[in-house]
């Protein structure tokens, strides 16, 4: 949140040296406009611009590496930007300084289909990737929903629907390719499928936000588009009937490649969004992939699953046409909620919590929002036990962005007394850097130490994750 962050303005005179060097080095594709600047200085979530000083539209890790050594001179702070998709304030410019925006680096630049592994810069988005394998027969799997930038779901170690089988950003990043603070550029790793040899600086920059360097080139895992997929929907009378049911269904083996949640006032709002005859209940979406009698088999399994915990009205398909109206109303979800309230903005929150609790945390939550005035949907990645709460608020209005607050840090620390964790997917920036203490003790010592090892002048992202 805009309140809870440090803002610091650049030191003048070290800025406008540093804008006039960048200037000389890419000419006009240095930026000081204020529209730009704005749209720099803030993600797709409610919170506030906070604008850096200027936008670097750099093309080569040669100009980022060459900007950010400009930076590191004169002490001024590097902002990262890839799509501006990201929720809890990354690209907020707390301390103004240049943002670097890596949305021109987006050539692919290696498929390597024999390995099953792609080298990108960060600028590529995942639906750009999955467009250019498409007739190699293989895929990139991490969908956060948006078509983010690949470097930008790397930075943020994101995850999304099909993080119950295939894994996060964090499970799929092979090698980077980084700028440090001092200008220097390292690659974490090389191509082979493990090693022994170091510690795992890839890990360390995957989920890191921009807080230890820039990321220029990311090599990815891929895997084989599969020979047949089925999706299904199906209805419950209870949260905790959709969840016995993802328990169940991942406990009898079943490779299930999504699974989806959605409670019954964020399925209400679809169906009005949407304009699809749709019941207001809690309802699962899932998604198989295999042969074409392993799917109708999973599907099968999981009826019979979802049958013995009050599921209703399943239905499913291996037509792509149908597969696709199915997903529609899940993908509609942040714009059905939008909807409730027309003129509000969106705060969507995550937790992540083991599936064991899953069903508790999402009930208590919903006793907490029985108490407010406030729209609050959930959806949830169940098969990880992920899930989000979209406040729909008027970012104008104190006192809903306090309510809003309430009922997060109860949710927060509900998740973190359940073993779980403060975001699954969205990651700290500054909007949930005040829940790292809680969660991670003396550990964010640790990582405090780390980032002042590898950025002494705290240049890089200053403010997000750890206060330095």
């Amino acid at each position: 949140m805009a309140s809870m962050a440090q803002i610091k303005a650049s030191n003048p005179v070290a800025r406008d040296a540093a804008i006039g060097e960048i200037r000389a080095l890419i000419g006009e594709r240095l930026s000081t406009a204020g529209a730009v600047r704005e749209q720099h200085g803030k993600g797709e979530a409610y919170h506030h611009s906070i604008p850096p000083d200027a936008v670097a539209f750099a093309e080569s890790t040669e100009e980022v590496a060459a900007i950010v050594k400009i930076c590191a001179r004169h002490r001024l702070a590097v902002v990262p930007f890839g799509t501006g998709t990201s929720l809890e304030g990354h690209t907020a410019a707390l301390h103004g300084g240049i943002c670097i925006d890596l949305s021109r680096m987006n050539r692919i630049l290696a498929v390597n289909a024999e390995d099953l592994d792609v080298r990108v810069q960060p600028g590529v988005t995942r639906k750009q990737l999955n467009d250019h394998l498409r007739d190699t027969g293989l895929f990139f799997p991490i969908d956060p929903g948006a078509d983010a930038s690949l470097g930008g779901m790397t930075a943020t170690r994101a995850s999304g629907t099909n993080a119950v089988r295939y894994g996060t950003m964090r499970e799929n990043v092979l090698s980077l390719e980084v700028v440090l603070a001092d200008g220097r550029v390292i690659r974490t790793a090389r191509r082979a499928r493990k090693s022994s040899a170091g510690y795992d600086l890839t890990r360390l920059f995957v989920g890191s936000e921009g807080t230890l360097g820039v990321i220029t080139e990311v090599t990815l895992r891929l895997y084989g588009i599969p020979e047949a997929s089925s999706v299904a929907m199906c209805s419950f009378a209870t949260v905790k009937g959709a969840v016995d049911t993802t328990i169940a269904t991942i406990q009898a083996g079943v490779p299930v490649a999504r699974i989806e949640l959605a409670d019954g006032v964020q399925m209400g709002a679809i169906a009005r969004y949407s304009k699809l005859d749709l019941a207001a209940v809690p309802t699962l979406w899932l998604e198989f992939h295999g042969t074409e009698a392993s799917v109708a088999e999973q599907a099968g399994m999981v009826q019979a699953i979802a049958a013995d915990n009050g599921g209703e009205n399943f239905q499913w398909t291996t037509d792509a046409a149908e597969r696709k109206r199915i997903w529609q109303a899940r993908h509609d979800a942040a714009y059905a909620a939008k909807a409730l309230r027309p003129g509000c903005q969106v705060w969507a929150t995550d937790v992540c919590v083991p599936i064991s609790r899953l069903a508790d945390c999402i009930v208590e939550t919903q006793k907490d929002l029985e108490s407010t005035h406030l729209p609050a949907p959930i959806v949830g990645h169940v098969g990880d036990g992920n899930f989000h709460l979209s406040f729909v608020l008027d970012p104008t209005k104190p006192e809903e962005i306090a309510e809003a607050n309430r009922i997060n840090d109860r949710l927060v620390a509900r998740a973190l007394a359940m073993e779980g964790t403060c975001t699954g997917e969205h990651g700290v920036g500054y909007g949930k850097i005040d829940y790292l203490d809680d969660e991670h003790g003396d550990a964010v010592s640790v990582m405090r130490t780390l980032k002042k090892a590898i950025d002494p002048d705290n240049i890089m992202n200053p403010g997000k994750i750890v206060r330095v």
